[in-house]
């Protein structure tokens, strides 16, 4: 039987697991990065500025990703790391103490849990999984592993953001009862497409690994693969993750569905005749009681909303409504305004010298060195939760109707069509496990 026979075959069973290894607070960190598109290329970008990290190893199932990534080390004057096609045969190298996960969504939780089976902590791209199954499955991985799993929430690691939090934890607008998160990207038509025969340089079975196998096409392949539920979440569990993580974050909620009482979410696909199966205008609102979070996607043209954004065309962020006042912050900064009468009371811009990424991947070496995961920006719980929540909407707009969550029993209640889709039917031989 032939090596990749051995390793198919082998796809739903366990690693065998790897004891963590001992690291000292000065020791290099094998890396490797797994998925070179674009979110992998500034994964490439942040590692290789990093000192004390050393790439190991690349892997990306398209070898022109691979063969773009190498030239690109090679400019850099680095030493070109080893290269695979097949991240399972990545996973057996014991040189590599980490990886960094950022292939397409449906890819996540699959790719985190063998990486933890084989002894490796891993940083993961948001959202942390495809389905709220996943989630559950990631989390329980990284306890049994003993593993540092850190989602790519990098939001939590600026420096402008976790001062505004700041704020709204200790009161500055009141109590506050509200999270708006806005997502208004620009997004245009992908058009339609045909099937046709995979580039000879793509392995596409291992493209789709989990998800149903469908005949290439270029419009399931590249960055058009998160508007097809079968690999991607849409905006709302793309762009949105990041608003929804902050929205739950300053609302000060728990790292669990403790307190959610109902989803609802309403919207469609307007203007454009394509291949898209997501919606490109969508309406969320959770429900916890005393506290609310209103979630909007929309990706045709739009007015920006209050300074979100400042006076760029697209409109991405969080508005925070308190007794008091009110917090708007995104990437350029925060502003404060208190009373009726709406007077600023304070505001900070984001110092555009630093990098978005780069202060949460250091976050995450350090607790890698440590062996902390309690000191994660961005641990799997919290990562783990503010994705269940773009899942939930998503199921909400799929089934048209209300959610009515059931704590006790951590799924809707009395919905089974709901429920169904609250896990994937992976495709063998690349299956979730549902014991760790």
């Amino acid at each position: 039987m032939l090596r990749r026979d051995l390793l198919t075959a082998a796809a739903g069973a366990a690693f065998i697991f790897r004891p963590p290894r001992a690291a000292g607070a000065n020791d290099r960190i094998g890396i490797a990065i797994i998925g070179l598109g674009g979110r992998g290329k500034d994964h490439l970008d942040e590692f290789l500025a990093i000192p004390d990290v050393e790439l190991v190893a690349i892997c990306d199932v398209d070898r022109l990703a691979l063969e773009r990534a190498q030239a690109f080390i090679r400019k850099a004057g680095r030493k070109p790391p080893r290269q695979f096609t097949d991240m399972r045969e990545l996973f057996e190298s014991k040189d590599i103490d980490a990886v960094s996960m950022a292939t397409p969504n449906h890819w996540h939780a699959l790719g985190s849990i063998w990486a933890m089976q084989a002894g490796k902590d891993v940083y993961c791209e948001k959202p942390a999984s495809h389905s709220p199954f996943e989630s559950r499955m990631m989390i329980a991985a990284a306890k049994k592993y003993g593993r540092v799993l850190q989602v790519g929430s990098q939001s939590r690691s600026l420096p402008h953001k976790r001062e505004a939090i700041r704020l709204l934890h200790e009161g500055r607008i009141g109590e506050v009862y509200m999270a708006q998160g806005l997502v208004y990207k620009r997004r245009k038509s992908i058009g339609h497409k045909p099937d046709s025969a995979a580039p000879a340089t793509l392995d596409w079975n291992q493209f789709l690994g989990p998800a149903p196998f469908r005949p290439f096409n270029e419009l399931r392949f590249h960055y058009n693969w998160h508007w097809f539920w079968d690999t991607g979440n849409g905006d709302m569990g793309n762009q949105g993750a990041h608003q929804m993580d902050v929205a739950r974050w300053g609302l000060g909620l728990p790292d669990s569905h403790d307190g959610l009482k109902s989803v609802v979410s309403s919207g469609g696909k307007y203007v454009y005749d394509d291949d898209q199966e997501t919606p490109n205008t969508q309406l969320a609102t959770f429900d916890y009681g005393r506290k609310q979070i209103v979630f909007e996607v929309r990706g045709l043209l739009t007015p920006r909303v209050g300074n979100v954004d400042g006076q760029s065309p697209r409109c991405i962020g969080n508005v925070f409504l308190g007794s008091e006042g009110f917090l708007e912050l995104d990437d350029s900064g925060y502003r404060v305004y208190h009373g009726e009468d709406r007077k600023p009371a304070a505001e900070a811009k984001a110092d555009d010298s630093v990098s978005e990424t780069r202060g949460h991947i250091v976050n995450f070496l350090d607790a890698v060195r440590r062996r902390s995961p309690e000191t994660l920006h961005a641990g799997i719980e919290k990562g783990a939760t503010s994705a269940d929540l773009c899942h939930f909407a998503n199921i909400s707009y799929r089934v048209g109707r209300k959610l009515t969550w059931d704590a006790g029993a951590g799924k809707g209640a009395g919905d089974d069509e709901a429920n169904r889709l609250m896990r994937r039917e992976d495709r063998a031989p690349f299956l979730v496990p549902e014991r760790v």
